[in-house]
């Protein structure tokens, strides 16, 4: 199927025209600036528009911000469970479709609304809250640092495939008891998870029988973490829960941390006001964190709404069963809360990147904690690092919901920096 340029001019009357072809949501996070994609959907269609999840399956992207916290805010008319998707219903989507472990229903938080919404997000909020920061923040140091140290006499590497892809599963597995070999399984698996690709089930498959393996051994052999935790609480009433809400602490938190911690190194490396950082600039990594929350957001869109019933939003006409795509880069970037681009000040978070609403991510803390930590790092241990491509080159994983670069090549001054537990 060819689709049109994003550029391309509208049809007469695009929202009912059934032989007009939709922008597939992938464009957009994989192009060199997705904000220029969105603007320009947002002049053919307004703050709500309609795009293509892939050939043949329709959505809604919901781009302004006031219209995003609508179907954040209102449950008893745009539900989180996807039972309610038409399309899906009606075979639309088809069984093997590539978007379902993102997209289809589970029985977890993230599938529930009310009530037993609230039940299942109880045990996220008191994992977290359990977290030791002082130890967690040592723990990611150190996982750093071991990393750093396999390249740092090269004087060359990838920081996304050598650093920012492995930081959040092995720093997020610890939290669980598991161990390296087995975070860097779940990686692997949760990579193929997220392209919504052809390979997307048979990852999310292995994903959850790490997960079920490393839930029945801590059933045996108790201590503390994540895992027992969830195993004792008494939100939580069978083991299907107990994995599900661990697959959602997982795969959520390592994939957005990947993407946060990439592109705020990305940004430091690439835009001078934070690449003079380095040489003593006034603009420092927790700026360039906010930053990438605005512009870059690690999920620039999120899965997803569905209507409960026909209503409006947006001007558009919503039919019950139509799925709704948060669109949070250009929800980000609406000219209706920024104007003139001064929302994204630094120390400015009144960003959606962490979604808003009763949904709204439980994990921002450890997620900062460790972003900041990685890029913190690196940056400290090698202080002459620079970007080895032109800022234009680099490339994007193809994926309707993440923007991740492909990689980030970078030279610098080889070094012997040895592990934490060597020194």
């Amino acid at each position: 199927m060819n689709h049109p340029s994003p550029l391309s001019p509208p049809p007469e009357c695009p929202a009912h025209s059934p032989g007009a072809e939709l922008l597939p949501l992938s464009a957009a996070t994989g192009a060199p600036e997705p904000r220029e994609v969105y603007r320009r959907l947002r002049e053919q269609w307004g703050n709500v528009a309609r795009v293509e999840l892939e050939p043949g399956v329709p959505a809604w992207l919901v781009m302004g911000y006031r219209e995003l916290l609508t179907i954040t805010r209102q449950e008893q008319v745009f539900s989180r469970d996807a039972r309610n998707w038409r399309d899906l219903n009606e075979g639309v989507v088809p069984p093997h479709s590539g978007l379902l472990p993102m997209m289809a229903w589970r029985a977890n938080v993230i599938g529930a609304d009310g009530p037993e919404h609230r039940r299942l997000r109880q045990p996220l909020d008191d994992g977290v809250a359990r977290i030791d920061q002082r130890k967690a923040r040592r723990q990611v140091q150190s996982v750093c640092t071991e990393l750093i140290a396999r390249f740092s006499q090269q004087g060359r590497a990838d920081l996304v495939n050598d650093y920012a892809t492995i930081v959040p599963m092995l720093s997020i597995a610890s939290l669980f008891g598991l161990d390296s070999a087995e975070g860097q399984e779940l990686l692997r698996a949760l990579l193929a998870l997220f392209g919504s690709a052809g390979d997307s089930q048979d990852g999310n498959r292995h994903f959850e029988e790490i997960l079920v393996d490393a839930l029945r051994r801590r059933q045996e052999n108790p201590t503390d973490d994540l895992t027992t935790a969830f195993i004792n609480h008494p939100n939580l009433r069978n083991e299907s829960e107990r994995i599900q809400s661990m697959a959602v602490m997982i795969s959520s938190g390592t994939e957005g941390v990947n993407a946060w911690t990439s592109l705020t190194l990305r940004l430091m490396l690439t835009d001078p006001r934070f690449a003079a950082r380095m040489h003593g600039g006034r603009l420092g990594v927790d700026d360039a964190l906010d930053e990438a929350l605005w512009r870059d957001p690690p999920m620039n869109n999120m899965p997803a709404r569905y209507a409960l019933r026909d209503t409006e939003l947006g001007g558009r006409h919503i039919r019950r069963g139509d799925v709704l795509i948060l669109g949070i880069a250009a929800a980000n970037d609406d000219p209706a809360i920024r104007p003139d681009d001064t929302a994204g000040e630094p120390g400015n978070r009144a960003h959606l990147a962490f979604s808003a609403g009763p949904h709204v991510c439980p994990a921002q803390v450890p997620a900062r904690l460790i972003t900041r930590t990685a890029v913190n790092t690196v940056l400290h241990l090698l202080p002459d690092m620079r970007l080895a491509i032109p800022a234009e080159k680099v490339a994007w994983h193809p994926s309707p919901w993440t923007r991740i670069p492909v990689s980030l090549p970078v030279e610098f001054s080889a070094a012997r920096i040895p592990a934490l537990g060597s020194r």
